[in-house]
């Protein structure tokens, strides 16, 4: 079918949602163009927000201010496909593009530009095209073999409705107490404190939001939808989301950055011990995250309804049919309880199976370091993985960063993977995928332990680079990132050595950078990634840890800072060995005991990373024979190797037999 014809038939179908959830109309017709996806190990994430990455299209500038970071910059659809040449040349081959849905537009000042206030489910966001648009820049990824991964929100919508907590009508932000006594006044009459009580984002209550006046309370506050179309702050749609009963009405999450606070409280206990290992503590934080608002007003859907679920399935499948996805990025799944992604998960796989996407991904946001958490999300019919954070904290912060052991790495793997020298240990990540979940290029499926995806940065944490803006740490952490096993993904502008702070100034404006693809870090990543699609060991192989330091990296061993670990796939063996030292020259030797690693005594290794120094701005290239002979390292006995292997600070090399 031509593309003009597919086109006409997407926008005959955007004023009516029932012709949108009907995808064998579709399809029928040629609709989904599904690339091939072998194995999701093989594929490089690169993630963009929409409205910070390219203006392509003046026409839907409208609401734009440049000037202000918390507001809508002009970037939409176009202006990726304007620039597919650039992503295709760093070497990513999947893009995770920011939700697409209809928002409210502003709220407090701040505008929708993120995409995560929805009010239309089923409905374009017009600041970025219009759905032909979006079908547009889908099959243009999909002709370069570029796969693209939608970023969905099950958890809540945008700030659309308010608790009448006094019962006149209108939302309030008011004060209750008499606040004690003025300033320089002796009266002490008025002793009690202010309260705040905001309408729109009540604070948290077990109970459900309640209605309240001087005289006391007269039951749950009544929910009162606003229509003010001019920010488009109107009930959501499809209708059915317009019913008050589908939220949980509890108010906001209070209990962030206090939960020992709160642990005190409920429990009675000046020394409750550990919040998350207290289980009363545990479970009542737990119930805040899944059941309260988000702060900022975002309404809490009841997801343990079935008719939620049902409305969140046909919305997110409808997405799918009308625009050709091949995975699904989750956020706040820490909100939602196991339950709605053990319903929802096997759903949308079995639809997009229908659809012939057979290898469908879904991995989900915790904003958590709790590695157990994590772990609870993935299989068990759930999502196929979570985007790691525990290893950001660990990993890229703790040992990138600020220098920490690299004995740490190998407790989190340990924990993910198992520990080969103790099979009674137990890992928190399951072994077992998910049915219907991705496969391997023979058709077996992947183990949620394999398909981690790895992240340094993204839009909801400051850049690697704002708190240390050093090009060969930033690259020692890209090194890691991109030879590691699971999925890499790269945040926009970290190519571009972009350093924001924390949201919104982590969200620069990507057009700023000219695209350049001369830069030291552009040349740095594209050559890891051209590495790795050389070598499947990279990609697919197992991982095993051959030498981690007890000490900190400048901590003065011969070993501080080195990591080394082997990947393995199908007889072919790569070894990769990093320093995360910033200032010594350090080796896989300590106490005289050498890194032992698999090869027979006598193997040739040579490396495939050229570095480039501060002349070269930092980048990098495959080595050449030639730059291959002149660093040869050959495997002692019993496979032992490190005495000689002396890594410069913030260094890596990754080796294969010659």
């Amino acid at each position: 079918m031509k593309r003009c014809l597919v086109y006409s038939i997407l926008l005959a179908t955007v004023g009516s949602v029932q012709a949108c959830v009907n995808p064998q109309d579709v399809t029928a017709s040629g609709y989904v163009t599904p690339v091939e996806i072998q194995d999701w190990r093989d594929e490089v994430i690169y993630q963009i927000m929409v409205d910070r990455f390219s203006d392509g299209d003046l026409n839907n500038d409208f609401n734009v201010d440049r000037t202000r970071p918390g507001r809508y910059h002009g970037g939409d659809w176009q202006g990726i496909i304007d620039h597919l040449d650039y992503i295709q040349n760093l070497g990513v081959t999947a893009l995770w593009i920011s939700p697409v849905v209809k928002n409210l537009e502003s709220d407090a000042g701040f505008a929708s530009y993120h995409g995560y206030w929805t009010q239309d489910f089923m409905h374009v966001n017009p600041h970025f095209g219009d759905l032909a648009k979006l079908r547009e820049l889908v099959d243009e990824c999909h002709h370069r073999n570029i796969k693209v991964i939608l970023d969905i929100v099950t958890n809540h919508i945008g700030q659309l409705f308010f608790y009448d907590i006094n019962g006149n009508g209108q939302p309030d932000e008011f004060l209750i107490g008499g606040g004690g006594q003025a300033y320089g006044s002796s009266n002490t009459d008025f002793p009690s404190s202010v309260t705040r009580t905001s309408e729109w984002d009540p604070d948290y209550d077990s109970r459900g939001v309640q209605g309240f006046t001087s005289l006391g309370e007269f039951g749950p506050a009544k929910v009162v939808w606003m229509y003010d179309p001019s920010i488009n702050r109107v009930p959501p749609e499809p209708p059915e989301f317009q019913n008050p009963l589908w939220y949980n009405r509890r108010g906001r999450v209070t209990v962030w950055r206090h939960e020992q606070e709160a642990c005190q409280f409920i429990t009675g206990e000046q020394d409750p011990g550990n919040w998350w290992d207290n289980p009363v503590c545990h479970d009542y934080i737990r119930e805040q995250e899944v059941k309260g608002d988000f702060p900022g007003g975002l309404k809490d859907l009841d997801t343990s309804r079935q008719d939620v679920r049902d409305g969140l399935f046909r919305a997110f499948s409808h997405w799918i049919a009308v625009a050709d996805f091949d995975g699904f990025r989750i956020d706040t799944l820490k909100h939602v309880e196991h339950e709605f992604w053990k319903d929802f998960c096997p759903r949308i796989r079995q639809f997009a199976a229908k659809q012939g996407k057979h290898n469908f991904f879904m991995f989900g946001e915790a904003f958590d370091g709790h590695d157990d958490l994590l772990a609870s999300f993935v299989g068990g019919d759930q999502v196929d993985s979570v985007f790691y954070f525990s290893q950001k904290y660990t990993a890229f912060d703790g040992v990138f960063a600020n220098g920490d052991p690299t004995s740490q790495i190998e407790t989190l793997f340990k924990n993910r993977l198992g520990d080969p020298a103790d099979p009674n240990f137990h890992p928190l990540y399951t072994n077992q995928a998910n049915s219907g979940g991705p496969t391997d290029a023979e058709g077996h499926p992947v183990s949620p332990t394999k398909l981690m995806v790895n992240f340094i940065d993204n839009h909801d944490v400051a850049r690697f680079r704002y708190s240390f803006d050093d090009t060969q740490a930033h690259h020692n952490a890209l090194f890691f990132l991109l030879t590691e096993d699971g999925i890499p993904c790269i945040y926009y502008g970290t190519e571009q050595r972009f350093n924001g702070g924390n949201d919104p100034a982590n969200r620069e404006d990507m057009w700023k950078s000219g695209f350049d693809t001369s830069n030291g870090t552009f040349r740095y990543i594209q050559t890891l990634i051209r590495i790795r699609k050389q070598l499947a060991p990279l990609r697919r192989g197992d991982l095993r840890i051959v030498w981690s330091s007890q000490t900190p990296a400048d901590g003065g061993t011969d070993d501080a800072g080195i990591f080394a670990f082997e990947r393995t796939y199908q007889g072919q063996t790569v070894l990769v060995v990093l320093n995360s030292s910033n200032s010594a020259t350090s080796r896989p030797f300590n106490n005289g005991f050498s890194m032992q690693t698999s090869f027979p005594a006598g193997t040739k290794l040579v490396n495939m990373l050229c570095t480039e120094g501060p002349d070269g701005d930092y980048g990098a290239h495959v080595c050449s024979a030639q730059e291959q002979a002149q660093q040869i390292d050959t495997v002692g006995a019993s496979g032992s190797l490190g005495q000689d292997l002396r890594l410069p600070p913030r260094s890596g090399v990754i080796l294969v037999p010659q």
